[in-house]
């Protein structure tokens, strides 16, 4: 594989504000993979999903995820990577780390993995605890590789990385491992970092050997964190899940135009953005079609 391929993760829903925040953020699951769809045309090859339920409230239910992942695959090959975050909709619930373990029952190719505690401060709400404790982790990370779905963990400060060399010491993790930096969000986690050019730098100086990272900023950091990212040899994120301004006072008119942006830069940097093929061979998936591929033995197992 060329060293110049550079991964794009699109984001481009939210597990926090929805609809009111831009209009132009998917909810529903043909929404969502339309906005997908739209994405790998400007050169996505992976995408990073919440999801809904048919009221927009937040959800872990794997049967929306199954519908949301159906409708992606019907219009493209990208990279389906579902969040195991808990639904939090304040006022209706706010659901626990347990709880968004369902969505692995939706059987998606890839699931994030949050690496450590999370304390989400809701601006003049409540604190919600999230246990994503060491236990939590090493079981997670288990039924993860019991299904044969690959993790991308989810680091919001540098001890995160820390718990990520314990769970490839205990064999739960096999290479190349995916890094996912995610900076910015200390306003409502508690547990974040922001992004900080010595932090990310940081971050990259401590991964261990046979390691793929990106990296996404939330809020106004979204492209300084993401042309950082490039610089040291990464992938990037961005979407509506982090960011739904094009510049600071205006909104993106769509997630596409966010993909389109970095997309410009990766090539003004003289890389190219991976196919979701060429991505699934950098992080050691098998190809979509193939009988390994976790979509084909669902389908002969039905």
């Amino acid at each position: 594989m060329a060293s110049n391929k550079v991964i794009v993760t699109i984001a481009p829903t939210s597990n926090f504000h929805g609809k009111s925040a831009n209009a132009a953020l998917p909810e529903q699951p043909d929404e969502i993979a339309s906005c997908v769809n739209e994405c790998y045309n400007a050169g996505a090859a992976l995408a990073h999903m919440h999801a809904r339920d048919s009221e927009g409230v937040q959800t872990n239910s794997a049967s929306v995820f199954r519908q949301i992942n159906r409708f992606v695959r019907e219009k493209c090959p990208i990279i389906i990577q579902n969040s195991i975050a808990p639904a939090l909709a304040p006022g209706r619930h706010l659901n626990t780390a347990e709880q968004g373990l369902e969505t692995l029952e939706a059987n998606p190719e890839m699931c994030s993995l949050d690496m450590g505690i999370g304390v989400v401060c809701f601006p003049n709400g409540p604190e919600h605890y999230i246990a994503w404790t060491r236990s939590f982790l090493y079981r997670a990370a288990k039924m993860m590789q019991d299904r044969g779905i690959t993790p991308e963990l989810e680091i919001f400060n540098n001890s995160q990385i820390d718990d990520a060399k314990l769970l490839i010491d205990m064999g739960l993790l096999k290479p190349p491992y995916s890094f996912s930096f995610v900076m910015g969000m200390n306003r409502v986690n508690q547990s974040a970092a922001s992004w900080r050019p010595q932090t990310l730098m940081d971050y990259v100086s401590q991964l261990p050997a046979g390691s793929l990272f990106s990296t996404l900023g939330v809020g106004p950091t979204q492209h300084h964190a993401t042309l950082q990212s490039l610089l040291l040899g990464g992938g990037v994120r961005v979407g509506f899940e982090d960011n739904i301004n094009y510049r600071r006072g205006e909104p993106a008119k769509s997630n596409a135009q966010l993909v389109e942006r970095i997309v410009t830069v990766i090539r003004d940097l003289g890389f190219e953005p991976a196919t979701p093929a060429e991505a699934r061979e950098m992080l050691g998936m098998p190809k979509l079609g193939s009988p390994e591929h976790i979509e084909s033995r669902n389908k002969a197992a039905a």
